[in-house]
Order: C-alpha cells, then sequence, then structure tokens
C-alpha cells in the first residue's frame, strides 16, 4: 500500500510499547509521552497500513493478527539495530534511565530482592525502579512488568527466563513441636507426623529424599494445614503446627533465630532455581540484562560488574 515506506518510526516504537506493556496507559509511561500520543501513533499507523494493529477490551489490549506479523517482521529487526547503535560507546554498567519493574513474591522481596534493587538504583540514579510484590503469578505482559524472579520451578514455557542461582530445600520443624511429637530420625518417620503442606507445589504431600548415600525414599504426608505462601508456611511451623519443608532462605532464618530446627540434615531434596523471567520477544532491554547479571552476582555474592 503507497506510503508504507514513509512509515513514523516513532509510530513504531509506540506499537511495540503498547504490545509490551498490555495497554496505552502503561506505554504512555514507558516512553515518556501522554496516552494521547501514543493512540495517535497507533491510529495513524493502523489508517496508513489499512488494518487494525490491535484488540481493545476493557481488560487488556492485545495484538491482532497484523500487528503480531508487524511486531515479528518489521519492529523486531528495528529493535535489534536500536540496540547494537546504542551499544556503541556505552561502557559496561554505564548509567541506565527510563523505568524497570521488577515482580516477585513478598517474601523474596523482604529476604534480599530489596536491597538488591536499592543497590542497583544507587548505581543508575536516573532509573525509576518499581518493585512489585505478589504471592500470585503475573501475568508480565497484561501487567507491564519487566522482569520477575521466580524461586522454585518454572512452568510457563511461553516466557524467557535464565536460572540465576540454586537454593537447598530444608526439612524443618518448631523445638516446641518437636518436644511434643518428638524428632523423626528417618524420612519413613515423616508419615505420622503432622504436616504442613505448600498447596503452590505441584505435589506438596510427596517428597523423595537422597541421602548421602544415595539411598532414596519417597514419602507420602497427610496433612491437616496448608497455605498458598512462604511466609504463613514459616509461621505455621513456628507456632508448632507441625513439619513442613521450605527454601533455605526461610529455613536459614528460622534455625539462626532458633524459632526452627532442621531435619534430617543427611537426607538431601530436590534443589530449587532463582529464576530470572521476562515476557517474550527478541529483543531483551538494556535495563533488563543489566538488572538480571547484577542480581546473579548479587545471589552469588560476587561484586556485581561495574
Amino acid at each position: 500500500m503507497a506510503g508504507r515506506s514513509t512509515i513514523d518510526l516513532n509510530a513504531l516504537r509506540s506499537v511495540a510499547a503498547v504490545a509490551e506493556a498490555g495497554g496505552f496507559t502503561a506505554a504512555a509511561e514507558r516512553l515518556g509521552v501522554s496516552k494521547a500520543r501514543v493512540s495517535l501513533d497507533v491510529a495513524r499507523l493502523e489508517a496508513q497500513l489499512g488494518a487494525g494493529l490491535f484488540v481493545r477490551t476493557t481488560r487488556r489490549t492485545t495484538l491482532t493478527e497484523a500487528g503480531a506479523a508487524l511486531l515479528q517482521d518489521g519492529l523486531e529487526p528495528l529493535r535489534r539495530v536500536e540496540a547494537a547503535l546504542a551499544s556503541f560507546g556505552r561502557p559496561r554498567g554505564a548509567a541506565l534511565s527510563g523505568s524497570l519493574r521488577v515482580a516477585t513474591t513478598a517474601d523474596h522481596a523482604a529476604h534480599g530482592l530489596a536491597r538488591a534493587l536499592a543497590a542497583f538504583g544507587t548505581r543508575h540514579p536516573a532509573l525509576q525502579i518499581e518493585l512489585r510484590s505478589s504471592d500470585r503469578v503475573v501475568d508480565l505482559v497484561a501487567e507491564g512488568v519487566d522482569v520477575a524472579i521466580r524461586l522454585g520451578w518454572l512452568r510457563d514455557s511461553s516466557l524467557r527466563a535464565t536460572r540465576l542461582a540454586d537454593f537447598e530445600q530444608q526439612l524443618v520443624a518448631s523445638p516446641a513441636y518437636l518436644k511434643r511429637a518428638g524428632t523423626p530420625r528417618h524420612p519413613e518417620e515423616l508419615a505420622q507426623h503432622d504436616w504442613v503442606a505448600l498447596s503452590l507445589l505441584r505435589r506438596p504431600l510427596t517428597w523423595t529424599f537422597v541421602s548421602a548415600r544415595g539411598e532414596r525414599c519417597e514419602v507420602r504426608m497427610t496433612s491437616r494445614l496448608r497455605t498458598d505462601a512462604a511466609a504463613p508456611l514459616r509461621a505455621l511451623v513456628e507456632a508448632g503446627a507441625g513439619v513442613s519443608v521450605m527454601d533455605q532462605f526461610n529455613a536459614e532464618a528460622g534455625v539462626r533465630a532458633r524459632t526452627l530446627v532442621r531435619l534430617l540434615p543427611d537426607w538431601a531434596l530436590p534443589a530449587g532455581g532463582v529464576h530470572a523471567v521476562w515476557p517474550p520477544g527478541r529483543h531483551v532491554p538494556a535495563k533488563v540484562r543489566a538488572f538480571v547479571d547484577f542480581y546473579a552476582d548479587w545471589l552469588a555474592g560476587a561484586p556485581p560488574p561495574r
């Protein structure tokens, strides 16, 4: 169609921002312009191409087939070129600007991510950072999240992800519970104990232990108490409700505070992972790459790259 060769590149950037943020308001915030400007850019491009690029509902904005084709065939090459041009003359660790929205669980935010983001923000004073904490799995595209930090095992294969670190899972109980119910000496004995289950897990009642000698023992627990988040799980176990498995961050904090006792330390449970995940697409923004690298070094205890 005539006129396609003179498409405004800023309009293309607006389309990309709406697609990534999942809405016009969030896109305007990312670009630092008004919502009206973004809407006008998209409307003009739709008129120029003779095709609608988005389906708009009261809940979210999604790409049409034509919009998806444009994003794949036209915008992504543009973004890669922009990223390459931006990298010239820019030293590693150079200050970033714009906004960065990071999501994780409330528990992980309190146990370390908040401190890491504070340090990252000090290094990049022109970058606006928003930390969103929720124990539900957020929709990164619909909610305009740039990167999420998730613990455990990933389920959504449509997202792009990298594993930043591993963590142990540890069996724990409170001193009061152990005084009342006794201390288990073998995984098989756990079936006779009260169990506090974390319902977020795929199999919250079935656990496989491996001894230092390679012996495997699968145990099926019974549970009267369940919760869907790590913080209340720890609170229930500390209150003497029963035995449970926790990530090492919570377990070790409780052991240090003497509110928890680690059980069966010679038996290992499957390790979990700390993952950074971000929306699909070929282009990874520099701010996301920089933070993911920074947090990986933070978790490893190494000095973050400058």
